[in-house]
């Protein structure tokens, strides 16, 4: 199947909105309800790893939206995760 290089590149794009959509709307509401007590660390520990994995894909097949997808994607999780630790230490205290 051949696909045109600007169909590519809008795939691409929207696939990257799409999935770092999610997690900017999670960031938002965490720090307007300063609890993230509802997200599981194991899960994002787990998405956080398979990112990482499609970052190394994406530099060996050297795609620009697998790899500023993820590197995003890292970026957005980790805050989350270090919001989630922040809120839940600040409840114990």
């Amino acid at each position: 199947m051949d696909v045109d290089g600007t169909l590519l590149t809008i795939l691409g794009t929207l696939a990257g909105i799409l999935i770092l959509s999610g997690w900017v709307e999670q960031l938002i509401k965490g720090y307007k309800t300063k609890s993230l007590k509802d997200v599981s660390k194991y899960l994002m520990i787990l998405i956080s790893a398979g990112a990482a994995l499609w970052l190394i894909y994406g530099i060996i097949v050297n795609d620009v939206f697998i790899i500023g997808t993820n590197v995003a994607a890292i970026f957005l999780m980790m805050a989350v995760l270090i919001m989630k630790r922040k809120y839940e230490i600040s409840k114990t205290h």
